[in-house]
Protein backbone atom coordinates (compact mmCIF):
# COMPACT_ATOMS: atom_id res chain seq x y z
CA UNK A 1 0.00 0.00 0.00
CA UNK A 2 1.25 3.26 -1.01
CA UNK A 3 2.12 6.10 1.72
CA UNK A 4 -0.11 8.75 2.85
CA UNK A 5 1.91 11.86 2.29
CA UNK A 6 1.61 15.60 3.66
CA UNK A 7 3.03 18.77 2.35
CA UNK A 8 4.80 20.26 5.67
CA UNK A 9 5.32 24.90 5.21
CA UNK A 10 8.01 25.85 6.67
CA UNK A 11 9.84 29.70 7.28
CA UNK A 12 13.05 30.46 7.63
CA UNK A 13 13.98 27.30 8.78
CA UNK A 14 11.07 26.83 10.97
CA UNK A 15 7.85 24.47 10.38
CA UNK A 16 4.37 26.19 10.63
CA UNK A 17 1.50 24.98 12.70
CA UNK A 18 -0.31 23.80 9.61
CA UNK A 19 2.22 21.01 9.28
CA UNK A 20 1.18 19.36 12.25
CA UNK A 21 -2.73 19.90 12.04
CA UNK A 22 -2.36 18.33 8.80
CA UNK A 23 0.07 15.25 10.48
CA UNK A 24 -3.31 14.62 12.58
CA UNK A 25 -5.54 14.18 9.58
CA UNK A 26 -3.09 12.20 7.75
CA UNK A 27 -1.93 9.84 10.75
CA UNK A 28 -5.89 8.99 10.80
CA UNK A 29 -5.58 7.69 7.27
CA UNK A 30 -2.47 5.71 7.00
CA UNK A 31 -3.70 3.86 10.31
CA UNK A 32 -7.04 3.23 8.55
CA UNK A 33 -5.12 1.70 5.62
CA UNK A 34 -2.50 0.49 7.47
CA UNK A 35 -0.01 2.52 5.53
CA UNK A 36 2.70 4.68 6.02
CA UNK A 37 2.40 8.67 6.59
CA UNK A 38 5.45 10.82 5.24
CA UNK A 39 5.79 14.54 5.43
CA UNK A 40 7.59 16.19 2.49
CA UNK A 41 9.45 19.38 3.47
CA UNK A 42 10.61 22.04 0.74
CA UNK A 43 13.67 24.42 1.66
CA UNK A 44 17.20 24.50 3.13
CA UNK A 45 18.96 25.16 6.44
CA UNK A 46 16.10 22.31 8.35
CA UNK A 47 17.83 21.02 11.34
CA UNK A 48 17.31 17.43 11.91
CA UNK A 49 15.79 18.53 15.42
CA UNK A 50 13.22 20.44 13.82
CA UNK A 51 12.14 17.77 11.65
CA UNK A 52 12.13 15.30 14.03
CA UNK A 53 8.86 17.13 15.47
CA UNK A 54 6.81 15.85 12.54
CA UNK A 55 7.79 12.29 13.34
CA UNK A 56 6.90 12.85 17.30
CA UNK A 57 3.81 14.43 15.96
CA UNK A 58 2.61 11.56 13.78
CA UNK A 59 4.97 11.39 10.95
CA UNK A 60 6.85 7.68 9.84
CA UNK A 61 8.95 9.56 7.59
CA UNK A 62 10.61 12.74 6.46
CA UNK A 63 11.34 13.70 2.92
CA UNK A 64 13.35 16.90 2.94
CA UNK A 65 14.10 18.17 -1.24
CA UNK A 66 17.25 20.84 0.12
CA UNK A 67 17.83 23.75 -1.78
CA UNK A 68 18.19 27.53 -0.82
CA UNK A 69 15.73 28.32 -3.81
CA UNK A 70 13.18 26.22 -2.17
CA UNK A 71 12.67 28.59 0.31
CA UNK A 72 11.15 31.08 -1.78
CA UNK A 73 7.77 29.89 -2.60
CA UNK A 74 7.56 29.46 -6.63
CA UNK A 75 5.20 27.61 -7.45
CA UNK A 76 6.41 26.82 -10.69
CA UNK A 77 9.23 25.31 -9.25
CA UNK A 78 7.50 23.34 -5.83
CA UNK A 79 5.26 21.61 -8.83
CA UNK A 80 7.48 20.55 -10.74
CA UNK A 81 9.50 18.65 -7.82
CA UNK A 82 6.37 17.85 -6.08
CA UNK A 83 5.07 16.06 -9.54
CA UNK A 84 8.67 14.44 -9.91
CA UNK A 85 8.37 12.74 -6.48
CA UNK A 86 4.93 11.68 -7.38
CA UNK A 87 6.00 9.68 -10.23
CA UNK A 88 9.05 8.37 -8.22
CA UNK A 89 7.42 7.29 -5.67
CA UNK A 90 3.46 6.43 -6.21
CA UNK A 91 1.73 7.92 -2.74
CA UNK A 92 -1.70 6.77 -2.01
CA UNK A 93 -3.02 10.32 -0.75
CA UNK A 94 -1.54 13.74 -0.40
CA UNK A 95 -2.70 16.34 1.80
CA UNK A 96 -1.50 19.87 1.90
CA UNK A 97 -3.23 23.10 3.51
CA UNK A 98 -5.56 25.23 2.41
CA UNK A 99 -3.36 28.27 2.52
CA UNK A 100 -2.26 30.81 -0.10
CA UNK A 101 0.67 28.41 -1.15
CA UNK A 102 -1.30 25.40 -0.61
CA UNK A 103 -4.22 26.44 -2.81
CA UNK A 104 -1.91 27.38 -5.13
CA UNK A 105 0.59 24.27 -5.31
CA UNK A 106 -1.73 21.39 -5.08
CA UNK A 107 -3.58 22.45 -8.30
CA UNK A 108 -0.86 22.89 -10.37
CA UNK A 109 0.30 19.48 -9.07
CA UNK A 110 -2.93 17.84 -10.29
CA UNK A 111 -3.12 18.89 -13.77
CA UNK A 112 0.87 17.34 -14.30
CA UNK A 113 -0.34 14.15 -12.48
CA UNK A 114 -3.72 14.07 -14.24
CA UNK A 115 -5.48 13.35 -11.27
CA UNK A 116 -8.43 15.08 -9.35
CA UNK A 117 -8.49 17.30 -6.22
CA UNK A 118 -10.55 18.59 -3.87
CA UNK A 119 -10.48 22.40 -2.35
CA UNK A 120 -10.76 23.60 1.44
CA UNK A 121 -12.27 19.92 3.03
CA UNK A 122 -13.14 20.08 6.86
CA UNK A 123 -13.42 16.29 7.04
CA UNK A 124 -11.77 13.33 5.36
CA UNK A 125 -12.07 9.54 5.87
CA UNK A 126 -11.20 6.21 3.91
CA UNK A 127 -14.31 4.17 2.28
CA UNK A 128 -13.44 0.64 3.41
CA UNK A 129 -15.00 -1.30 0.55
CA UNK A 130 -12.47 0.76 -1.74
CA UNK A 131 -9.70 2.58 0.17
CA UNK A 132 -10.58 5.62 -1.90
CA UNK A 133 -10.33 8.81 0.35
CA UNK A 134 -13.78 10.73 0.85
CA UNK A 135 -13.36 14.03 0.87
CA UNK A 136 -16.00 16.38 2.39
CA UNK A 137 -16.19 19.83 2.03
CA UNK A 138 -18.96 23.13 2.52
CA UNK A 139 -20.77 24.06 -1.10
CA UNK A 140 -23.70 26.41 -2.05
CA UNK A 141 -22.42 29.14 0.76
CA UNK A 142 -21.93 26.28 3.10
CA UNK A 143 -25.28 25.48 3.22
CA UNK A 144 -24.43 21.88 2.34
CA UNK A 145 -21.76 19.62 2.60
CA UNK A 146 -20.48 17.64 -0.40
CA UNK A 147 -18.48 14.41 -0.23
CA UNK A 148 -16.49 13.94 -3.29
CA UNK A 149 -14.02 10.89 -3.88
CA UNK A 150 -11.67 10.10 -7.49
CA UNK A 151 -12.26 6.75 -8.17
CA UNK A 152 -10.56 6.72 -11.42
CA UNK A 153 -7.31 8.23 -10.80
CA UNK A 154 -4.60 8.90 -8.26
CA UNK A 155 -3.05 10.22 -5.82
CA UNK A 156 -6.07 10.95 -3.78
CA UNK A 157 -5.27 15.14 -3.40
CA UNK A 158 -6.92 17.26 -1.37
CA UNK A 159 -6.28 21.19 0.81
CA UNK A 160 -7.62 20.90 4.23
CA UNK A 161 -8.62 24.02 5.90
CA UNK A 162 -6.47 25.74 9.12
CA UNK A 163 -7.34 25.44 12.33
CA UNK A 164 -10.31 22.61 11.59
CA UNK A 165 -7.93 19.76 13.24
CA UNK A 166 -5.63 20.02 16.44
CA UNK A 167 -2.23 18.44 16.27
CA UNK A 168 -1.20 15.42 17.80
CA UNK A 169 0.60 15.75 21.27
CA UNK A 170 4.53 15.19 21.16
CA UNK A 171 5.45 11.57 21.51
CA UNK A 172 9.31 11.30 22.13
CA UNK A 173 9.17 7.84 22.03
CA UNK A 174 7.82 8.27 18.18
CA UNK A 175 10.66 7.03 15.64
CA UNK A 176 10.98 7.31 12.23
CA UNK A 177 13.56 8.39 9.30
CA UNK A 178 14.68 11.71 7.88
CA UNK A 179 15.27 11.31 4.12
CA UNK A 180 17.39 14.32 2.51
CA UNK A 181 17.01 14.42 -1.27
CA UNK A 182 19.03 17.13 -3.46
CA UNK A 183 16.69 19.20 -5.88
CA UNK A 184 17.17 18.28 -9.24
CA UNK A 185 18.58 21.23 -11.15
CA UNK A 186 15.93 20.54 -14.28
CA UNK A 187 13.17 21.21 -11.51
CA UNK A 188 14.59 24.79 -11.43
CA UNK A 189 12.18 27.18 -13.18
CA UNK A 190 14.06 30.14 -14.39
CA UNK A 191 11.51 32.38 -15.50
CA UNK A 192 10.18 33.06 -12.49
CA UNK A 193 12.36 34.63 -9.07
CA UNK A 194 11.02 36.43 -5.77
CA UNK A 195 12.15 40.11 -5.89
CA UNK A 196 10.35 40.99 -2.56
CA UNK A 197 7.45 40.00 -0.08
CA UNK A 198 4.47 42.04 0.84
CA UNK A 199 2.09 41.84 4.21
CA UNK A 200 -1.18 42.43 3.98
CA UNK A 201 -2.19 45.76 5.35
CA UNK A 202 -5.83 43.90 6.58
CA UNK A 203 -5.93 44.01 10.30
CA UNK A 204 -8.52 41.19 10.00
CA UNK A 205 -6.55 38.88 7.42
CA UNK A 206 -4.61 36.99 10.20
CA UNK A 207 -7.94 35.91 12.44
CA UNK A 208 -6.93 32.29 12.02
CA UNK A 209 -3.63 33.26 14.06
CA UNK A 210 -5.21 34.97 16.91
CA UNK A 211 -5.10 33.57 20.51
CA UNK A 212 -8.19 35.85 21.21
CA UNK A 213 -11.01 36.18 19.26
CA UNK A 214 -14.25 38.50 20.01
CA UNK A 215 -17.58 37.66 17.70
CA UNK A 216 -20.82 39.34 17.21
CA UNK A 217 -23.64 38.25 15.21
CA UNK A 218 -27.54 38.98 13.94
CA UNK A 219 -27.86 39.76 17.28
CA UNK A 220 -26.17 42.66 17.08
CA UNK A 221 -28.68 44.49 15.41
CA UNK A 222 -26.60 46.82 13.96
CA UNK A 223 -23.06 47.98 12.84
CA UNK A 224 -22.84 50.41 15.03
CA UNK A 225 -23.18 48.29 18.18
CA UNK A 226 -19.84 46.64 17.34
CA UNK A 227 -18.35 49.40 19.02
CA UNK A 228 -18.59 47.82 22.16
CA UNK A 229 -16.96 44.37 20.95
CA UNK A 230 -13.98 46.48 19.53
CA UNK A 231 -13.31 47.65 23.30
CA UNK A 232 -13.73 44.35 24.90
CA UNK A 233 -11.08 42.91 21.89
CA UNK A 234 -9.03 45.38 22.36
CA UNK A 235 -9.36 45.04 26.33
CA UNK A 236 -8.11 41.35 25.26
CA UNK A 237 -5.32 41.71 22.70
CA UNK A 238 -7.98 39.96 20.25
CA UNK A 239 -9.17 40.04 16.87
CA UNK A 240 -12.90 40.96 15.98
CA UNK A 241 -15.00 38.48 14.27
CA UNK A 242 -18.16 37.60 13.07
CA UNK A 243 -20.91 35.28 11.38
CA UNK A 244 -22.01 34.98 8.19
CA UNK A 245 -25.17 37.22 8.76
CA UNK A 246 -23.21 39.95 10.15
CA UNK A 247 -21.23 40.03 7.26
CA UNK A 248 -24.11 40.05 4.39
CA UNK A 249 -25.36 42.59 6.45
CA UNK A 250 -22.30 44.84 6.20
CA UNK A 251 -21.52 44.98 9.40
CA UNK A 252 -18.18 43.23 8.83
CA UNK A 253 -15.82 42.58 6.29
CA UNK A 254 -15.47 38.98 4.76
CA UNK A 255 -12.23 38.57 5.73
CA UNK A 256 -13.74 38.42 9.58
CA UNK A 257 -16.24 36.07 8.66
CA UNK A 258 -16.45 32.89 10.94
CA UNK A 259 -17.83 29.41 9.93
CA UNK A 260 -17.72 26.96 6.72
CA UNK A 261 -17.80 29.58 4.32
CA UNK A 262 -15.64 31.89 6.05
CA UNK A 263 -12.66 31.38 8.18
CA UNK A 264 -11.99 28.48 10.47
CA UNK A 265 -10.46 29.43 14.25
CA UNK A 266 -8.79 27.69 16.75
CA UNK A 267 -8.07 30.49 19.44
CA UNK A 268 -7.27 29.88 23.21
CA UNK A 269 -10.26 32.16 23.87
CA UNK A 270 -13.31 33.00 21.48
CA UNK A 271 -15.90 34.91 23.13
CA UNK A 272 -19.38 35.50 20.77
CA UNK A 273 -22.42 37.84 21.79
CA UNK A 274 -25.67 37.49 19.74
CA UNK A 275 -24.54 34.36 17.91
CA UNK A 276 -27.70 31.57 17.68
CA UNK A 277 -24.42 29.12 16.37
CA UNK A 278 -25.86 27.81 13.24
CA UNK A 279 -24.06 24.35 12.31
CA UNK A 280 -21.79 26.52 9.91
CA UNK A 281 -20.88 28.64 12.23
CA UNK A 282 -20.48 25.82 15.52
CA UNK A 283 -17.96 23.91 12.47
CA UNK A 284 -16.08 26.75 12.28
CA UNK A 285 -15.17 27.34 15.89
CA UNK A 286 -15.18 23.72 17.33
CA UNK A 287 -11.53 23.77 18.08
CA UNK A 288 -11.28 26.26 19.99
CA UNK A 289 -9.69 25.65 23.56
CA UNK A 290 -12.45 27.70 25.69
CA UNK A 291 -15.68 28.99 24.42
CA UNK A 292 -17.42 32.22 25.91
CA UNK A 293 -21.26 32.57 24.90
CA UNK A 294 -23.85 35.29 25.51
CA UNK A 295 -27.26 34.85 24.36
CA UNK A 296 -30.55 35.98 25.79
CA UNK A 297 -32.34 32.76 24.48
CA UNK A 298 -31.15 29.64 26.70
CA UNK A 299 -31.93 27.47 24.33
CA UNK A 300 -29.38 28.72 20.96
CA UNK A 301 -27.57 26.18 19.79
CA UNK A 302 -24.47 27.91 20.55
CA UNK A 303 -24.75 26.90 24.27
CA UNK A 304 -24.49 23.10 23.08
CA UNK A 305 -20.83 24.31 22.48
CA UNK A 306 -19.88 26.84 25.02
CA UNK A 307 -17.83 26.11 27.85
CA UNK A 308 -19.28 29.07 29.84
CA UNK A 309 -22.71 30.14 29.00
CA UNK A 310 -24.09 33.45 29.58
CA UNK A 311 -28.04 33.87 29.83
CA UNK A 312 -28.46 37.06 29.30
CA UNK A 313 -28.90 40.43 27.25
CA UNK A 314 -25.87 41.36 25.54
CA UNK A 315 -26.17 45.05 25.62
CA UNK A 316 -26.19 44.90 29.46
CA UNK A 317 -23.53 42.29 29.55
CA UNK A 318 -20.76 43.31 27.40
CA UNK A 319 -20.62 46.98 29.02
CA UNK A 320 -20.13 44.88 31.99
CA UNK A 321 -17.40 42.81 31.30
CA UNK A 322 -15.68 46.00 29.72
CA UNK A 323 -16.35 48.21 33.00
CA UNK A 324 -14.34 44.68 35.05
CA UNK A 325 -11.82 44.65 32.54
CA UNK A 326 -11.52 48.29 32.51
CA UNK A 327 -11.25 48.65 36.38
CA UNK A 328 -8.60 45.95 36.51
CA UNK A 329 -6.47 46.83 34.41
CA UNK A 330 -6.59 50.25 35.98
CA UNK A 331 -4.92 48.27 39.02
CA UNK A 332 -2.13 46.86 36.76
CA UNK A 333 -3.70 43.41 37.41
Amino acid sequence: MSYVWTIAEQNKGRLRDVSFELLSRGRKLADKMSTKLCSVVFGSGLADETLMELIYRGADEVVVVEDERLNSFIVETHSKVLARLVAQYQPHTILAAATSSGRTLMPHVAIKVNTGLTADCTELEIEESTNLLLQTRPAIGGNIMATIKTPDHTPQMATVRPKSSRPLAIDHTRQGNIVRLPMVEADFDIRVREVGVRLSTDSHANIEEADVVVAGGKGMKKADNFSMLRELAGRLGAAVGGTRDAVDRGWLTYPQQIGLSGKTISPKLYVCAGVSGSIQHLAGIKTAEVIVAINQDQDANIFQLADFGIVGNLFEVVPLFNAKLAAYQKEGK
